[in-house]
């Protein structure tokens, strides 16, 4: 089906047979309608010529005239209707509204230029005789009277129409674009929002990995070191002290991480400026990542680790750290990665492993520092501390190494003890 400008004016389809719109449909009826008169009373100077009744003139110019309402479904045809009956010299309107409609439609441009010219020469033809027979003029006079009369009824409808077409499929392709953009842009947001949610889930995950080493591994000396000032309270009063003061020193070491880690996240909060839609999605996601890495600067270093081991070994525990090579500077997140494993390590060897020997390696390699937390079975007089335990710590070590291109080893060993193991790339 074919289709003129009128046809793509509103949305929706609300009109019968080939119309798409009511209107459309009254529209052409009102054409026909004028075309089926005018035709209808040119029968009848064509019905004397013809020498037949102008009864039987006057329907032939109706129904020649009522094939207007075709126009929009098969305008190839009304043409044709128009170009046969300009011998006639009936179906005016209808050859003009025909030419406009071919023109305006979705036919080849071929077939436009063939019966254009057809009808520019059936009407040049048909003048030219009318007026040479009527009127005693010049030749030339005829000549460029009948040119006259056959552009002015064939060009301008068909300039129309092609004007008409091409500014349909220039508003066709304009909305097809602003469409495929509408379409562009709301993809960009949804992968706005999943890169700023997935930003938003990494970096709760950090924390929570974070949270867990600093308040896990000082609360876990915290409640061992309580433990024992329990146990040595009336026999030992000095011990008792003195753990008493580590406990204290524990408190204000996990206080002092915890708020090293909020300044971290108020310092990597986006400001309170109000951003569209889709900008600030991509800026939340954009800020977000910097928030990953941002406690990286301030974190531990693997030079504390000896202070690490002093501290498990002023909380009773037997444990030995032994270093393999020489020592270079490692990027910040190495080297906090490095000592958030060993710190998980011995944490859980207090939970789980009390009275047991540990011990700690640090290995320097080219390219890569290596580290092994490793303990013995538990010792006989040995006590579990009774701390509680999220099963998070092994899952979060292995997930701070393997985000750093490491690897990550875990299990009991056969002595009945437990090793954990990674290795790190010295540089990313």
């Amino acid at each position: 089906m074919t289709g003129t400008g009128e046809e793509r004016e509103g949305t929706g389809r609300d009109g019968p047979w080939w119309w798409e719109r009511r209107r459309s449909a009254l529209l052409d009826v009102g054409l026909a309608a004028v075309s089926a008169a005018e035709c209808g009373l040119e029968g009848v100077p064509f019905a004397r010529e013809a020498g037949i009744p102008a009864a039987l003139g006057v329907s032939f110019g109706v129904v020649v005239g009522a094939t207007l309402l075709l126009r929009r479904r098969w305008p190839v045809a009304v043409v044709l209707v128009g170009i046969g009956v300009s011998p006639a010299m009936m179906g005016f309107l209808l050859g003009v509204v025909g030419l406009y409609t071919l023109a305006a439609c979705e036919v080849p441009r071929r077939v436009t230029v063939t019966l254009g010219s057809m009808s520019l020469a059936a009407t040049f033809v048909v003048t030219y005789l009318r007026t040479r027979g009527d009127v005693e003029a010049d030749g030339l006079l005829v000549v460029v009277l009948s040119a006259f009369m056959a552009v002015a009824l064939t060009v301008p409808p068909v300039l129309l129409g092609l004007y008409v077409g091409a500014r349909r499929r220039l508003m066709e392709s304009l909305q097809e674009r602003a469409d495929s953009l509408e379409r562009e842009l709301s993809l960009l947001a949804d992968r706005a929002e999943e890169r700023a949610e997935w930003a938003r889930t990494e970096e709760r995950t950090r924390i929570a990995r974070e949270m867990h080493d600093v308040v896990a591994h000082r609360v876990s000396l915290m409640v061992v070191h309580a433990a024992a000032l329990q146990a040595v309270a009336e026999k030992d009063p000095g011990k008792a002290v003195r753990n008493a003061a580590l406990v204290g020193d524990m408190g204000r070491q996990a206080l002092t991480e915890l708020r090293e880690m909020l300044g971290v996240l108020r310092a990597g909060s986006p400001g309170p400026e109000p951003r569209p839609a889709v900008r600030g999605q991509a800026a939340q996601a954009a800020q977000a990542a910097p928030a990953l890495a941002g406690g990286f600067e301030d974190g531990p270093r693997l030079a504390e680790l000896e202070a690490l081991v002093g501290q498990s070994r002023a909380a009773g525990m037997n444990v030995e750290m032994v270093v393999h090579g020489e020592g270079e500077p490692y990027p910040a997140e190495v080297e906090q990665t490095a000592y958030r494993v060993v710190q998980e390590a011995l944490t859980n060897c207090h939970k789980h492993a009390p009275g047991a020997r540990v011990v700690v390696r640090l290995a320097h390699r080219e390219g890569e520092v290596a580290m092994q937390v490793q303990n013995g079975p538990c010792g006989a007089d040995g006590v579990e501390p009774g701390l509680p335990s999220g099963g998070n710590g092994l899952v979060g070590m292995r997930e701070r190494v393997l985000a750093l291109g490491g690897v990550f080893v875990s299990g009991p060993t056969d002595e009945g003890g437990f090793k954990v193991s990674a290795v790190l790339p010295a540089s990313r």
